[in-house]
């Protein structure tokens, strides 16, 4: 799955806070977000990430 800095992500499981909203942060062996309701930030390794997200709702990041 190809993740890049500042896109907005739709997890599967909704935040406490009720969003499913995510931008992200950092990009690595672990990927960071922050909820786009609450502004909580968590940091989760790549590969659970890539089986929380359901879609990319926006492209943030520089494409090459």
């Amino acid at each position: 799955m190809e993740l890049h800095l500042h896109d907005r992500v739709e997890l599967k499981k909704v935040h406490p806070c009720g969003s499913r909203e995510w931008e992200i942060l950092r990009v690595g062996m672990d990927i960071k977000l922050r909820c786009a309701g609450c502004g909580h930030e968590i940091m989760i390794p790549r590969r659970k990430a890539e089986k929380a997200i359901r879609q990319i709702i926006e492209k943030g990041g520089q494409e090459t």
